[in-house]
């Protein structure tokens, strides 16, 4: 049974483990990655949870659909991570190798995504994390699509994406 947020806490400025029944579902989301490690399934379920890091950098504060896609990940039975925020790509990046992620999910609705995601990968680079995939949701015009794709994005989810 999923559950809900009132049984977790408020997703707020908290960082709460959300773990659920696991599956793979996710790794569609990345068809050229690898899964990192490899969760095999025993019978109690999976070895290691995916885990994620969901956040909202720099000053936009609309988190509801950070809030939503970090609810719609734990259903999906992964371990998620809510930085919260405000949150700079410091901190991203520290936050991601202390806590050992998968994937770092952010949140941009302020337009500057560039600069964000162009430092994060920076970070990811310089810390040795190259293997923590990185994806991004929120206001991205087609004209830099191409761009992020270059610096190493995974995935980019444009307004109205589904969460299944």
């Amino acid at each position: 049974m999923p559950y809900s947020c009132s049984q977790w806490g408020d997703f707020g400025q908290q960082q709460l483990p959300m773990i659920v029944e696991t599956n793979n579902q996710f790794f569609e989301w990345f068809p050229a990655r690898e899964p990192n490690p490899v969760f095999p399934l025993n019978e109690q379920g999976p070895e290691r949870h995916i885990r994620v890091l969901v956040a909202k950098p720099g000053l936009d504060g609309h988190d509801r659909g950070a809030k939503i896609v970090a609810r719609a990940l734990r259903d999906a039975g992964m371990e998620v991570i809510y930085a919260g925020l405000r949150q700079t790509p410091e901190m991203v990046v520290k936050a991601a190798v202390q806590e050992d992620v998968d994937v770092i999910g952010l949140s941009i609705h302020s337009g500057a995504h560039n600069y964000i995601l162009e430092r994060v990968a920076e970070l990811l680079k310089e810390h040795d994390a190259e293997d923590i995939g990185l994806v991004v949701g929120g206001i991205i015009p087609d004209r830099d699509v191409e761009r992020l794709r270059g610096l190493g994005i995974d995935a980019i989810f444009p307004p109205g994406t589904t969460t299944t």
